[in-house]
């Protein structure tokens, strides 16, 4: 039998009173139905029931007013839940724009974590009490879900795609990290931990490391070194002829197409871009650029647009 604690676990994050409130309006509303409309059944049965074989009963004509009871009181309710759904999911679907961002990456079976000031975690995620965290996510595999039960979180991580997920824990502790999609035979042991420390506390973990370790490359500075490892500059750096799109404050502007489309750059653009470069060439531009699918892991893919997206224009060129 369900303890009230693996019903309700504990609310460690700023959505998970909303999500809770939510979904006790729903099981509330359930619960009522389920017990008038059983109820009425049994009640019917009992006092309506036929006590003379060769009894007629009246015939009914209905009640226009009873209709309209039966049909207006469901129509608001669900107006309610929907309403209430939407401005819900609104919330969790904007991240903002303070938020701390971190990567993830779902492999057959673990989460690969990195942090933009460099520190990696597997199957561990620490972040601040008190303070919003965007995570960025992509499998490498097949399809996971990362899921925080104490914040009321849980997010498809496919491969192919970006998916994006934020959170604001409000107390400090360690907080169970499941992948709930089947993923394979190991499926079960795909678990990890969040944990969530004190401002200060984080900060001091953020920038220590293991004794005598190099430090960690931030994802941008690794971005920027396959960058020109790959040959990238040769097309896209300033000077290089501009062979191809300029990189200096491409994100988050808009860009056309030779077949008249356009679209917003963002993180699962310039993904499409760098693993299938030909599936929507930029006007005024020739399809010359490989594909780097297989090249590069999902990491290295992150990293170079963690680089792109820190590219800004000066004098209007590419750095």
């Amino acid at each position: 039998m369900l303890t009230r604690l693996q019903l309700f676990p504990e609310q460690a994050s700023t959505l998970a009173p909303q999500t809770d409130a939510l979904f006790l309006f729903l099981l509330g509303i359930t619960a009522f139905f389920v017990v008038l409309i059983a109820g009425s059944i049994n009640v019917f049965m009992v006092y309506y029931r036929r006590r003379d074989p060769h009894a007629i009963p009246p015939p009914i004509h209905g009640s226009l007013a009873l209709e309209i009871l039966w049909s207006v009181i469901p129509f608001i309710l669900v107006m309610i839940v929907f309403f209430w759904g939407a401005r819900l999911y609104a919330t969790i679907a904007r991240p903002p724009d303070d938020a701390i961002n971190i990567d993830v990456v779902g492999k057959q079976w673990m989460w690969k974590i990195q942090h933009m000031e460099g520190r990696r975690e597997i199957n561990e995620l620490h972040i601040p009490v008190g303070k919003p965290v965007k995570l960025t996510m992509t499998s490498e595999d097949v399809i996971h879900a990362f899921f925080v039960p104490a914040f009321r979180t849980k997010q498809d991580v496919v491969p192919g795609r970006y998916t994006t997920s934020w959170f604001e824990a409000t107390k400090a502790g360690t907080y169970h990290l499941f992948c709930a999609e089947y993923c394979g035979t190991i499926h079960s042991g795909m678990i990890g931990r969040v944990i969530v420390m004190e401002p200060a506390a984080f900060q001091a973990w953020l920038q220590s490391g293991e004794a005598g370790a190099l430090p960690a490359l931030t994802p941008v500075a690794a971005g920027q070194a396959l960058f020109q490892a790959q040959g990238c500059s040769s097309c896209h750096a300033a000077g290089s002829g501009q062979r191809g799109p300029m990189l200096a404050g491409l994100f988050g502007s808009t860009v056309r197409f030779e077949d008249g489309g356009s679209t917003v750059v963002d993180e699962t653009y310039l993904r499409e871009s760098i693993v299938r470069p030909q599936a929507h060439l930029v006007a005024g531009y020739q399809a010359i650029m490989p594909t780097y699918q297989g090249l590069l892991s999902e990491e290295n893919i992150m990293q170079l647009i963690a680089y792109i997206k820190s590219l800004t224009p000066e004098g209007g060129k590419t750095p």
